[in-house]
């Protein structure tokens, strides 16, 4: 399968992962947009704005007030910044309704989809947008094309590296700047990174872990690092990523012998079939963290990725990923 194919089925199915190598942190002022009436790295948002994406740049003429969400995390981020979504793309894998850490801003009713694995344009048009917003949807020119005859579309923030899914702060800054909260996105950011600096602080051991993100997607293996959402947030909270990524064949299971090992997608028994994944000392010594299913809060947390489902992502993870580095084959970690 081509590799945008394979990164859109994985999207779409709530996997949310791109398998790119990954790279340093985007340096925010060499990348991503500007506009004619603030700056990215300050201001209330001022209009007109020109926001900068993957397949080109979108000029917004004043503040939106009607906002639809294409893509697969993106109504978290405009949630966050305080405004309600007119529509929004369904989740595949999981319930977005339910996620505990966005109850207070949802409508009663939800939000109105427009779509799940395929847009609804006509569904999208009736809601007679100002803004349409796919920051993190894999968008391909066609689509973009039908969609900006509706009303200014964002497409994909582009990532650290090529192919690179972009960071959430990234995400967030792009997002603030196109409906005019610029000074939200930084506070938020603020907020959400002081989370991550606390759960490093409390755990200095994680410093010194390598950790593996593995997803089981049909019995493939895919490793994730910091151009994935999900490999990023395990190395936010201090451990040191595998240099190994991208799709892995079961012999070659060696590679996940790492000091930390979290299994995406798969049981402790479905996973430990494989006798080469078996027989690894990150396994037998307690030291596997799994995560079996995409249905539950914490895996729609992670696939999220958003400045509201990270702090949720980190209370949860937190126990579990001390139990497993802590180097007593003793406390076996649970599932999360």
């Amino acid at each position: 399968m081509h590799r945008r194919s394979v990164l859109t089925a994985l999207a779409a199915s709530g996997a949310l992962a791109t398998l790119s190598a990954c790279g340093g942190e985007e340096d925010p002022a060499a990348a991503g947009s500007t506009s004619s009436g603030t700056s990215a790295s300050g201001g209330s948002g001022a209009f007109p704005v020109t926001v900068e994406h993957e397949l080109g740049s979108t000029e917004i003429t004043e503040a939106p007030t009607r906002v639809v969400t294409v893509g697969y995390n993106e109504q978290d981020f405009v949630l966050a910044l305080g405004i309600t979504p007119v529509g929004t793309r369904k989740t595949l894998s999981y319930d977005s309704a339910q996620r505990p850490w966005a109850q207070d801003l949802l409508p009663e009713g939800g939000i109105p989809e427009v779509g799940e694995a395929e847009l609804n344009l006509e569904a999208i048009a009736a809601l007679q947008p100002d803004l349409i917003i796919g920051a993190y949807s894999y968008m391909e020119q066609g689509l973009y094309d039908q969609l900006s005859a509706i009303a200014p579309t964002i497409a994909d923030v582009p990532g650290p590296t090529e192919g690179a899914a972009a960071t959430w702060q990234e995400e967030l800054r792009v997002i603030g700047q196109a409906l005019g909260r610029v000074e939200e996105a930084e506070s938020l950011t603020e907020e959400v990174e002081a989370d991550f600096q606390d759960a490093v602080d409390a755990n200095p051991d994680f410093a010194s872990r390598t950790v593996t993100v593995a997803l089981i997607i049909s019995g493939q293996y895919y490793l994730l690092g910091a151009g994935d959402p999900r490999g990023k947030f395990f190395q936010e909270l201090g451990f040191e990523g595998n240099p190994v990524e991208g799709e892995l064949s079961a012999e070659q299971a060696s590679v996940m012998d790492t000091d930390v090992l979290v299994v995406l997608g798969a049981t402790a028994e479905e996973f430990t079939a494989n006798g080469a994944a078996a027989g690894l000392a990150v396994v037998t010594e307690g030291r596997t963290v799994y995560m079996p299913i995409f249905e539950d809060d914490f895996a729609g947390a992670l696939g999220f990725s958003s400045p509201l489902s990270l702090p949720y992502a980190i209370e949860q993870a937190v126990p579990v990923l001390a139990a497993a580095a802590d180097g007593d084959p003793g406390t076996v970690p649970a599932t999360l």
